[in-house]
C-alpha cells in the first residue's frame, strides 16, 4: 500500500513536543505551577484529539487501504539506501495512539493533584510531555530506523523521570539503573537492525519502510551468520532489545527499581507506553517473525518464564507498588507469550486492556501512598475502606479486572492469550498460564485486602485524594470494566479485515475458559483466608526459606552483582582504567611524551653552557657536516 498523505499525523507528535518545550524553557519562573499543569495536560489532550481525528478518518478507507502517511524530509541518503523521517497511520499506530494519548492524559491530570507543591513541578511535566512526544514517535514511525529514535527516546525519559527526585542517591541510583539496562538491550537491537538493513542494501532494496521490508523480507532467506539463518539472528536480536523495553527475563530487573520514581510515572511507564514498546515492535515486525519459527518459540517460553517468576516473587511483597511492578512484568509476559504463539492481535488486544487496569491500580496505589502521607508498607495500611472510600471502589474495580473475573476487560484479553497458547500447541505453557493467572489473583487480592479490608495496623488518619486525583481514576475504571467486551471483536476486525468474529465458543474453548475462571477464583478465595494473621504467620513459620527467597526476589540483583558487576568493576579498575587509562594513555603517550620532551629538552641544555669555544667547535661540526652532505 502506498498510503494517502496526512498532513495531521505531525500534529499528533508537535502538540505534547510543544507541551515539553513551553514548560522546560519558561518554567515556574515564568508559567507557574497552575499553568505548567494546564499545559501540560492540554498538550496530550491535543495530541489525542488529532489522533481520534486521523482514527476517523482512517475508518472511511476502505479496509484493505487503511494506511496514511506523512513524510516530513528525506533524513538520510546514501547511494542507493534512503529513510525518510515519516510517520504512518495504520490500524495498529492507530489502536497505538489512542490508547498512548488517552491514558497519558488522565495520568497527566492526575499529576496535577499529586505533584501539587512539588519544587520541580513545571520540570516534571516538561519530562511527562517529552515521554509521550517519543512514544508517539515510536508507534507512529514508517520505518524501524525512525522506530529507533523513538525507542531511544523513551529510555532517555525513563531515566528522567525515574531519577526525578535526584537529590535522593537510592532515586538517582535506580534512574540509573533503568538506563544501563535498557541500553544492554538496545546494542542488541540497534545490531539487528544493522544487519537487517545490510542484507537489503546489498541486495538493491531501496528504502527501509515497513511496506518495502514486508515486501522484501523473504530475501533474508538466503543469508546465515555462524550456521544461523538471517531471520532468525536477526529476530533474536529484536527480541533482546525487547526484553530490555518491555523489562522481560533477564532484564526485567530495572522495572521494579522505577518505582523510585513519581507514582504518576510508574502508571505512565508500566501501562501504556515504554514497556508496551517491546510487544508493539513484535507485532509490528510480525512479517519478519513469521520467517523465524524458532525464535517465535524463544519469545513463547521467555514470555511464560517471565509471567510466571515474577507472579511467584509478587506473592510476598510489602510495598504495593512493588507488587504492581512485578504484576506488570508477569502481564508483559503474557503478552509475548501471546506473540510467540503467532496470535498479534490477541497480544495488541491484551496491551489495551492492561493498559485500563493497570493504570488504574497504579494511580490507586498513588492515591492510597498519597492519603497515607508517603506510606507505602503493605503491612502498615488496612481499613482504608472507611478512610478513602471513593479510592476504595475504584482499585476494587481495577483488582477484579486484573483477577480475570468474567464481564471485565482482564478476562476477555487473558482468556483469549491461553486459548490461543493452547491452540498453538503448548499446552505446558498454557498450564503454565493457568497457574500464573491463579497467582495473578492472588497477589492483587492480597493488596487489596491488606490495604482496605481487615483491622487498620498503621498509625494516623488517612484522607481522601481530590477529584483532579480521583476523576482519571474513574475514567480508566469504566474502561477496566467495558474495555475488554467493547473491543473483543472489534478490535481484531480492525487489525486485520479478514478475521471473522465467533458467535459463541467451542465446547474446547468452554472447557479451558472454565479452568482459567476456576484458578482465578481459587486465586481469590486463598488470598482471603491467607491474609488473615494466623494462617499468615503460620505459613511464614512453616515455610522461612521459601518465604525468605521470595521476598528477596530469588537474589537475582545479587547473583547479577557477583557474576556480572563486581567482575565488571574489577576489569574496568585494573585493567581499562589502571592499564589503559592510567597507564598507556595518561602514563605513556601523554605523561611519556611530556618526560621525553622534558629529558631531552635537560639535554640539550648542557650544551647551552656560555662559553664560546664550546659554540665555535658545535657551529664548525655542523659546517663540516653540512660540506660533507653537499659534496
Amino acid at each position: 500500500m502506498e498510503g494517502n498523505y496526512y498532513p495531521l499525523l505531525k500534529w499528533i507528535l508537535l502538540a505534547p513536543l510543544a507541551g515539553f518545550l513551553l514548560n522546560g524553557l519558561l518554567g515556574k519562573k515564568f508559567l507557574g505551577e497552575r499553568a505548567g499543569g494546564i499545559i501540560g495536560s492540554l498538550a496530550i489532550l491535543v495530541s489525542f484529539v488529532f489522533a481520534a481525528l486521523s482514527f476517523s478518518d482512517l475508518l472511511n478507507l476502505p479496509a484493505e487501504n487503511r494506511l496514511l502517511r506523512d513524510t516530513l524530509f528525506s533524513w538520510i541518503s546514501a547511494g542507493t539506501f534512503s529513510v525518510d523521517a515519516a510517520f504512518r497511520f495504520d490500524p495498529l499506530a492507530a489502536v497505538m495512539a489512542l490508547v498512548v494519548t488517552g491514558v497519558s492524559f488522565l495520568i497527566h491530570v492526575y499529576s496535577t493533584g499529586y505533584m501539587k507543591g512539588d519544587a520541580g513541578y513545571n520540570r516534571y511535566f516538561a519530562y511527562l510531555n517529552l515521554f509521550v512526544f517519543f512514544m508517539l514517535a515510536l508507534v507512529l514511525a514508517d520505518n524501524p530506523l525512525m522506530m529507533f529514535v523513538g525507542w531511544e527516546g523513551v529510555g532517555l525519559c525513563s531515566y528522567l523521570l525515574i531519577g526525578f527526585w535526584y537529590e535522593d542517591p537510592e532515586k538517582a541510583t535506580a534512574g540509573k539503573k533503568a538506563f544501563i539496562t535498557n541500553r544492554v538491550g538496545d546494542a542488541g537491537f540497534l545490531i539487528g537492525l544493522m544487519m537487517l538493513s545490510g542484507i537489503l542494501s546489498a541486495n538493491g532494496v531501496i528504502g527501509l519502510d515497513f511496506e518495502t521490508l514486508r515486501a522484501n523480507a523473504h530475501l533474508l532467506g538466503a543469508y546465515n551468520f555462524l550456521g544461523v539463518a538471517a531471520p532468525t539472528l536477526i529476530c533474536l536480536l529484536l527480541f533482546f532489545g525487547a526484553t530490555g523495553k518491555s523489562a522481560q527475563f533477564p532484564l526485567y530487573v530495572w522495572l521494579p527499581d522505577a518505582m523510585a520514581g513519581p507514582t504518576p510515572v510508574s502508571a505512565l511507564i508500566h501501562a501504556a507506553t515504554m514497556v508496551t514498546a517491546g510487544v508493539y515492535m513484535l507485532a509490528r515486525l510480525s512479517f519478519l517473525y513469521e520467517l523465524a519459527p524458532r525464535a517465535l518459540e524463544v519469545v513463547l517460553l521467555v514470555g511464560c518464564f517471565t509471567a510466571f517468576f515474577a507472579a511467584v516473587i509478587a506473592l510476598a511483597q510489602r510495598d504495593i507498588k512493588k507488587v504492581l511492578a512485578y504484576s506488570t512484568v508477569s502481564q508483559l509476559g503474557y503478552m509475548f507469550m501471546a506473540a510467540g504463539a503467532g496470535a498479534y492481535a490477541a497480544s495488541v488486544f491484551h496491551l489495551a486492556t492492561h493498559a485500563f487496569f493497570k493504570a488504574l491500580l497504579f494511580l490507586g496505589a498513588g492515591s492510597v501512598i498519597h492519603g497515607m502521607s508517603g506510606e507505602q508498607d503493605l503491612l502498615k495500611m488496612g481499613g482504608l475502606k472507611k478512610e478513602m472510600p471513593v479510592t476504595f471502589l475504584l482499585v476494587a474495580t481495577g483488582w477484579l479486572a486484573i483477577a480475570g473475573v468474567p464481564g471485565l476487560s482482564g478476562f476477555y484479553s487473558k482468556d483469549l492469550i491461553l486459548e490461543k497458547v493452547f491452540e498453538h500447541g503448548g499446552a505446558f505453557v498454557w498450564g503454565v498460564g493457568v497457574l500464573t493467572a491463579a497467582l495473578t489473583a492472588f497477589y492483587t487480592t492480597r493488596l487489596f485486602v491488606l490495604a482496605f479490608l481487615r483491622q487498620k495496623r498503621g498509625t494516623g488518619h488517612a484522607h481522601e485524594s481530590p477529584l483532579s486525583m480521583t476523576l482519571p481514576m474513574a475514567a480508566l475504571a469504566l474502561l477496566a470494566v467495558g474495555g475488554g467486551f467493547f473491543l473483543k471483536d472489534r478490535l481484531f476486525v480492525f487489525l486485520d479485515p479478514a478475521f471473522v468474529p465467533a458467535h459463541g465458543h467451542t465446547p474446547e474453548a468452554l472447557r479451558l475458559m472454565a479452568f482459567s475462571v476456576a484458578a482465578g477464583v481459587t486465586g481469590i478465595i486463598a488470598a482471603f483466608l491467607l491474609t488473615l494473621p494466623a494462617p499468615a504467620a503460620a505459613l511464614k513459620a512453616a515455610l522461612p526459606r521459601a518465604h525468605s527467597l521470595v521476598y528477596n526476589k530469588f537474589y537475582v540483583d545479587e547473583i547479577y552483582g557477583f557474576l556480572l558487576l563486581r567482575p565488571l568493576r574489577r576489569f574496568s579498575d585494573r585493567v581499562l582504567f589502571g592499564l589503559v587509562d592510567a597507564g598507556l594513555i595518561d602514563g605513556l603517550l601523554v605523561n611519556g611524551t611530556a618526560k621525553a620532551s622534558y629529558a631531552a629538552g635537560r639535554l640539550l641544555a648542557k650544551a647551552q653552557n656560555g662559553r664560546l669555544d664550546t659554540y665555535a667547535l658545535v657551529f664548525a661540526a655542523g659546517v663540516a657536516l653540512m660540506l660533507y652532505w653537499i659534496i
